[in-house]
């Protein structure tokens, strides 16, 4: 592997100091005080229509400026899922337009019908309190299923949840192998295959409930307006996708609004969403531009910000006694709730991660997907996008086929795991694809620190109330969305005075350590080191370079190949100017190290004295700057394991993760230490999913049951055991630097290699994640165990 400098070195992220000190600055603490509050009037229905409003008595309270109302917000319905937006000869990939200010139209309990605009959080409660409305109200429907068979009736559902889809059908795919192939194999169908006598058979059906992102800082924002903009203060992921948005729904041009990004106290998909932004940027309108501040409770963010989707499988699957998988088959249905927001995108990469995973020695596979409008809370991002709930499904199949044919579960996977010849028959241009693997390397290194074998053999026999086991999941995830959707995003780097670089990106950091690792790629294109790059930290789209953000583990493959570019552009320039100054130089320059050298290797010239020369030159002054935009065609498959050792105590429903480990083929790491980071933060977040994390909604009223954090339990530091990470570095050869996906493959694997390690502990194989105590205790009881 090729030895680069500032790529791969260890170092602290460049935003430490401040955010350990308290120096870095988040939303509210930037928004000037006083200031008007905004709070919402949320329904308290779960179906229905707003028949009327009576605010008579809101506006009497004292220091409330204004009550809205949804009859007074304009007609306009907007996209709020966090994607870029496509020219109209592509609109078909556009985010779907489905929301509105307000809306008299409720479809989820805590729907928004209406705002408080007052001097203080006081005042607005209590005239929140003092709003009665009317409503008109209707059967909730939760389930999918239910609600599609409700929307097949003729003519529609007779309450579709948004009216332009009476069939309460998002999206429908299908990806299956050809009729070719099959015939080829003397099959008609898929089914033929996995029903082929020849072969093992086995049918299953697996259920993942909706997990809610839980970070620190809530959703908020504030607006107010300069110069006759808007200009919106915002925690979010996406700010240029946010300017357009409150664009499009106040249907006012785009260069009228401005968005800032501040530092932003973690989002894992929340804030990939267009969530109040647009309602606090009408609002401060309607006051006369006077500073609004619309920050959301915990509770607001359980049940109207946007969850993981809840997802149901159905799985076939066909195999031979040579470990050899013949034939597989999945059908998956996805609640997106009430609003589209990320639609039908989240469930395709379940079914396509489920594809991609076990490929070499499939001859046969049918995959399709079903995304459902129902009345539950709207999901959309969360971090790995659909993927855990597919590795679940694919994890689940995989680990009772092994248990029940006696096999050892890595052998049969890696029998059937994807290789570096891995190429997606199914997506156009063969985008997808696996350039390079190390799954047997990060195998190994994971069989190793687990003791897999020794411990197989410790806990084969053991009985009694409390046992132990190990068990083992595989993952794969794409880097970025291409050849699916628009990959951009533009770098600037500028020479500065002193001779240290100031770079500039519409990429955000969100808390993964993406103004770290930007710098450091930046420092080695251009040949500085990394303490000399000073990037800004927040993101103005007045000024800041277009990127459409933090998503899909995107950033350091997409937009760091855009910091490459521009950085190896400035590099030409610096070096055209040296030779400029220094004529005499012998053969061709180079910078490193923030110094020009010449052929020899002789000193010429150092950036310090450069960069001052180059403002200050009486003939030639100039400021050397670089800004470059590229688009991205390709894509990178990452991958690897966890291996997970419990103790499971049946009595109590209660599982004990002793020890686990992730281990990550994400090319090379630009930065180890941060990769590291992203590791042990993803497994925790993983083990949630997989033990205790579930947002539970009541089925009849669609109500979230449990909307704060005393009721949503997620893991402490008293729940996780010491989290391992490793990593095997193959350089991608798409990759900037041969890097690929790290941020989110962390949080897919471990919730199946719990399972399986329960699986191996007590031979009870569960099917619904959470796997929490209560489902844990049904399971054992059934089995006879208790």
């Amino acid at each position: 592997m090729e030895k680069l400098k500032e790529v791969g070195r260890p170092i602290k992220r460049v935003d430490a100091a401040d955010k350990v000190t308290g120096r870095a600055k988040f939303t509210d603490d930037l928004c000037p005080k006083p200031c008007l509050e905004a709070k919402i009037l949320h329904s308290t229905i779960g179906n229905g229509r707003v028949v009327s409003m009576d605010t008579s008595e809101a506006l009497k309270v004292p220091g409330v400026v204004a009550v809205f109302t949804c009859f007074d917000v304009p007609d306009i319905v907007y996209p709020v899922g966090g994607h870029p937006w496509y020219a109209d000869r592509d609109a078909s990939h556009r985010d779907i337009a489905d929301r509105k200010l307000l809306d008299d139209r409720v479809r989820i309990y805590g729907d928004n019908i209406g705002v408080v605009v007052a001097e203080d959080t006081v005042a607005c409660d209590r005239a929140l309190k003092l709003i009665k409305v009317e409503y008109e109200e209707w059967p909730v429907v939760y389930d999918p299923k239910e609600s599609l068979a409700l929307g097949a009736a003729e003519g529609g559902a007779e309450h579709p949840v948004q009216d332009r889809k009476p069939d309460n059908l998002v999206a429908h795919t299908l990806a299956v192998t050809s009729d070719d192939k099959l015939a080829a194999l003397g099959y008609s169908s898929v089914d033929d295959a996995i029903n082929d006598p020849a072969y093992h058979h086995v049918s299953l059906h697996m259920e993942s409930r909706e997990q809610s992102q839980v970070h620190i800082e809530t959703c908020t924002s504030y607006c107010y307006m300069e110069n006759n903009k808007i200009v919106c203060v915002s925690s979010t992921q996406i700010p240029h996708v946010v300017r357009r948005v409150i664009g499009q729904a106040l249907g006012i041009p785009w260069g009228d609004v401005r968005v800032i990004k501040p530092y932003i106290g973690g989002g894992f998909g929340t804030k990939q969403d267009v969530h109040y932004e647009p309602l606090n940027a009408w609002v401060c309108k309607m006051v006369g531009g006077r500073c609004v501040r619309m920050e959301i409770s915990r509770e607001e963010l359980f049940w109207d910000t946007s969850g993981r989707q809840p997802k149901s499988f159905d799985v076939e699957a066909s195999w031979d006694d040579d470990m050899n998988l013949h034939a597989r088959k999945i059908c998956a249905y996805s609640n997106t709730g009430g609003y589209g927001h990320h639609g039908h995108a989240l469930v395709l990469n379940s079914v396509n991660s489920f594809r991609w995973l076990y490929h070499t020695q499939e001859k046969a596979v049918r995959c399709e997907a079903y995304t459902a409008y129902t009345n539950g809370p709207h999901t959309g991002a969360m971090r790995a996008y659909g993927v855990p709930e597919g590795n679940w499904a694919a994890e689940c199949l995989m680990g009772d086929i092994a248990y029940d044919m006696g096999w050892d579960g890595v052998e049969f996977r890696l029998k059937n795991v994807y290789t570096d010849q891995f190429v997606d028959e199914f997506t156009p241009g063969g985008v997808i694809a696996a350039h390079t693997c190390a799954i047997p390397e990060c195998v190994e290194k994971g069989k190793a620190y687990i003791e897999w074998d020794k411990k197989k053999r410790e806990y084969a026999n053991e009985t009694g109330p409390i046992r132990h086991g190990v068990g083992v999941s595989f993952f794969v995830y794409k880097t970025a969305v291409a050849p699916f959707a628009l990959e951009t995003a533009t770098a600037a780097v500028t020479l500065n005075q002193d001779g240290t670089i100031q770079l500039q990106m519409g990429a955000t950091e969100i808390g993964q350590g993406a103004d770290t690792v930007f710098s450091q790629m930046a420092a080695e294109a251009i040949g500085v080191r990394t303490e000399d790059v000073h990037i800004v930290s927040f993101q103005d789209t007045d000024v800041t370079p277009y990127d459409t953000g933090a998503y899909a583990s995107r950033q350091t493959y997409v937009s760091g190949t855009a910091v490459k570019k521009a950085g190896e552009t400035l590099r030409r320039k610096i070096l055209d100017y040296a030779r400029f100054v220094y004529p005499n130089a012998q053969g061709e320059l180079t910078l490193e190290d923030g110094v020009v050298l010449d052929a020899l290797g002789h000193k010429v010239v150092d950036l310090a004295t450069l960069g001052l020369d180059s403002y200050y030159n009486m003939d030639h002054a100039c400021q050397l700057h670089a800004q470059e935009t590229i688009n991205v065609h390709t894509n990178a498959i990452a991958g690897g394991c966890t291996f997970a050792d419990v103790t499971v105590d049946m009595p109590l429903g209660k599982v004990t993760v002793n020890k686990i480990i992730n281990v990550q083929d994400s090319g090379r790491l630009i930065n180890p230490k941060l990769v590291e980071q992203q590791i042990h933060g993803g497994m925790a977040q993983g083990i949630g999913y997989g033990l205790f994390e579930e947002l539970q909604v009541d089925p009849k009223t669609g109500r979230v049951l449990n909307p704060t954090l005393l009721d949503y339990k997620i893991p402490t530091m008293m729940d996780l055991p010491d989290l391992a990470a490793d990593f095997v570095e193959k350089p991608d050869p798409t990759g900037p630097y041969g890097n690929k996906a790290v941020g989110e493959t962390p949080a897919i694997s471990p919730a199946a290699a719990i399972r399986d390690a329960i699986l191996d502990a007590t031979g009870c194989k569960f099917y619904v994640e959470p796997m929490t105590p209560q489902r844990l205790f049904e399971g054992f009881k059934e089995a006879g165990l208790i």
